[in-house]
């Protein structure tokens, strides 16, 4: 590539960072991995870049690559469905149906993905008695289709529970079907505790020497108590330390600034990291606590126009934005240090 644009450096009035230097470059790639940086050259025999800017490529990191309508005819949520309960009870009547172009479908979501420089993802998969283990075949065959400029790591989700729906079979199962992590949810609202739930993930996960990757939607005090039994577990098998992560971990936007403070010290000498889709309504997510703290944040766009949600563009660039605009990173040095949630 020619005229490659690139940072260089930083502009500074006194101590502040007020401009990002860059300048022209040529590089050179060989089976997707860069080999050189020249001077530039623009006379060379090259693809020209004409003077854009080369980033890192972008990660999607929590996203449902198997659920999507992407590719079907236009429809809304149903107002119908408002528990995750709800939910699971719609999944049951329209997976069977989906399942039959659900290999199609993600292949024209990755290529969405694609157009918006993400190369790589971490999926959640439904592991459910409706589905089976075939949602997981189908998400399978649809990466190794697209595994030229995409890759994607997989997380075994309990979509229906683990106990409410008895997957715990087919969790083992998938266990052992090249995924990487181990996935959960509400284990209080959905499984009815929290103990048998996460000591089965935990244990699941030990066991084949996968990751932790839950989803916890729940806000009250029996998602503060799950974070912090997580914690305790990872403490005690430290071989999870730096691959399990909370996604959503909505009851942390709800607590006081000491416990707040008190929970995202503790992720962080955990290395429990948090996946967040940067949501919109309600008090905002404690991001800056959990950046101080050194707790891994990642960001994903979760649902991409399915029955879970009417909304998501595939752009994880775009959540990278509106974090920047919610938390007021409006400076040249703090804009360029939010970028990292879409490069992971």
């Amino acid at each position: 590539l020619k005229n490659v644009r690139l940072e260089t450096g930083f502009d500074y009035d006194a101590d502040e960072v007020i401009h990002t230097k860059t300048d022209l470059f040529t590089v050179e790639i060989e089976d997707g991995k860069i080999l050189k940086i020249s001077p530039n050259s623009p006379n060379a025999k090259a693809i020209d870049a004409k003077g854009l800017l080369m980033l890192p490529p972008f990660r999607d990191m929590h996203i449902h690559l198997d659920k999507t309508y992407y590719g079907l005819p236009w429809q809304a949520h149903l107002k119908k469905n408002k528990s995750v309960k709800d939910m699971i009870a719609y999944e049951q009547e329209i997976i069977p149906e989906l399942l039959k172009t659900s290999t199609a479908r993600t292949e024209k979501l990755i290529a969405l993905l694609q157009s918006y420089g993400t190369n790589f993802a971490r999926s959640h998969v439904n592991i459910d008695p409706t589905s089976d283990l075939n949602s997981l075949k189908h998400l399978q065959v649809a990466i190794e289709n697209k595994k030229t400029g995409f890759n994607a790591e997989l997380v075994a989700f309990p979509q229906h529970g683990i106990y409410y729906t008895k997957s715990e079979a087919l969790m083992k199962e998938a266990a052992k079907m090249d995924i990487d992590f181990i996935g959960g949810l509400d284990p209080t609202t959905i499984d009815g505790g929290i103990e048998k739930h996460m000591d089965f993930v935990v244990q699941l996960a030990l066991d084949h020497g996968k990751g932790i990757d839950i989803h916890l939607h729940e806000a009250g005090e029996s998602g503060v108590k799950t974070i912090e039994y997580l914690i305790d577990k990872v403490n005690e098998n430290p071989a999870l330390k730096g691959k399990t992560y909370v996604s959503h971990a909505f009851a942390l936007r709800y607590l006081d600034k000491n416990k707040t403070e008190e929970i995202a010290e503790k992720l962080g000498s955990a290395k429990i990291g948090i996946a967040s889709t940067i949501p919109l309504s309600g008090t905002p997510m404690p991001l800056p606590a959990l950046y101080k703290h050194g707790v891994e944040v990642l960001a994903g766009n979760d649902c991409i126009v399915d029955h879970w949600s009417t909304f998501g563009s595939g752009s994880i660039l775009q959540k990278a934005n509106l974090a920047a605009q919610i938390y007021g990173y409006r400076t040249e040095f703090d804009l360029s240090r939010i970028l990292k949630l879409a490069t992971g």
